[in-house]
């Protein structure tokens, strides 16, 4: 836990002496700065667009910067480098100080966002996002952005391609905060590629060695395999033959006299079918009006059908309907 401690211990050190510059050389400029431990001692290198501002007359501000540090955040042996900016318009912690000062001025914060991504691109950049942040025309905060070209947020390219910048703009309504991106050029990305037309490829897919032998045998051995197909299916055909030949002959048709005996035979055993059921029916038939009442209504509708009598009458109808059709007394007269 000791190493992982040291670790955060280190990168709050390092973050307390990059505020701590940026306040210190804000009119100077400041671009940020890289810490480095060395034999000699500690060694500061700080990125300014005024490098003279830093250094002062003499050497005046950069001592009084050197004993301040020391003092402040107890360091031994301080030296102090001062390298100045190459192009300020490439730098995104420049860039984003500039916005801010020109909002606190005044100035519409379209005008000096598009005003600024155009002078970034001009500069040769890949790619350039700024974002505003805050309440930038009203009582509501909200988020505003200006893209132009190519830029990356996430990803191994986004923490060590893309230059990041961050201002702040304290103004009357509250406090806008400032993003800037930068991609700068010549950047290498791992998704960039190139297509050249008059490449050769000669040598980079390997071209596959065949000899005059190899191919006349892969000729001998698709002629032999095509002859065999040839073999098999005429083999096929003449057993199919064979199995047509070998089936036995339909049974001739029976003659037309055959045919009507046994019709005739069938008849008497179709007419018997209805004298076994009216023998079924005929045990069937209530031989009583108790018979009648002790049957349920769909009963006596099933047996009104077959009989021929409405099936719809009430129960007692229905009784005496059924009563008369099998001459049953009721007992009624």
């Amino acid at each position: 836990m000791a190493i992982e401690r040291d670790f955060v211990e280190k990168g709050m050190r390092r973050s307390q002496i990059d505020e701590f510059l940026a306040d210190e050389l804000e009119r100077a400029g400041y671009g940020g700065m890289d810490l480095a431990r060395t034999p000699m001692g500690t060694e500061i290198t700080l990125k300014a667009e005024k490098p003279g501002m830093v250094i002062g007359k003499g050497g005046k501000n950069i001592r009084q910067l050197t004993d301040d540090l020391e003092h402040e955040f107890e360091i031994e042996d301080l030296q102090i480098d001062v390298q100045e900016v190459d192009d300020p318009d490439l730098n995104a912690r420049i860039v984003a100080d500039k916005l801010a000062n020109a909002l606190e001025r005044g100035w519409y914060f379209r005008d000096a966002g598009r005003t600024t991504l155009s002078r970034i691109m001009e500069s040769g950049a890949m790619g350039a996002e700024i974002v505003f942040s805050g309440k930038v025309t009203g009582a509501r905060s909200r988020v505003v952005k200006f893209k132009e070209g190519y830029v990356k947020h996430c990803g191994e390219p986004a923490e060590e391609v893309v230059e990041t910048g961050y201002g702040t703009a304290v103004m009357k309504l509250g406090t806008i905060g400032i993003q800037v991106r930068i991609i700068p050029p010549g950047s290498e990305l791992p998704d960039k590629f190139e297509v050249h037309d008059d490449a050769d490829t000669d040598g980079l897919v390997p071209e596959a060695e065949t000899t005059e032998v190899e191919v006349e045998e892969a000729e001998t051995a698709d002629a032999e395999g095509i002859e065999e197909l040839v073999e098999e299916g005429a083999e096929e055909e003449s057993g199919e033959a064979d199995a047509e030949e070998e089936t036995e002959p339909e049974p001739e048709p029976e003659p037309a006299e055959e045919a009507e005996e046994e019709a005739e035979e069938a008849e008497p055993a179709e007419e018997a079918e209805p004298e076994e059921a009216d023998e079924e029916t005929d045990e069937d038939v209530p031989s009583s009006v108790e018979e009648l009442n002790e049957m349920s209504y769909r009963e006596l509708q099933k047996l009104a059908k077959e009989v021929g009598v409405k099936a719809n009458l009430k129960t007692e109808e229905l009784i005496e309907e059924l009563a008369d059709e099998f001459g049953i007394d009721t007992g009624g007269d």
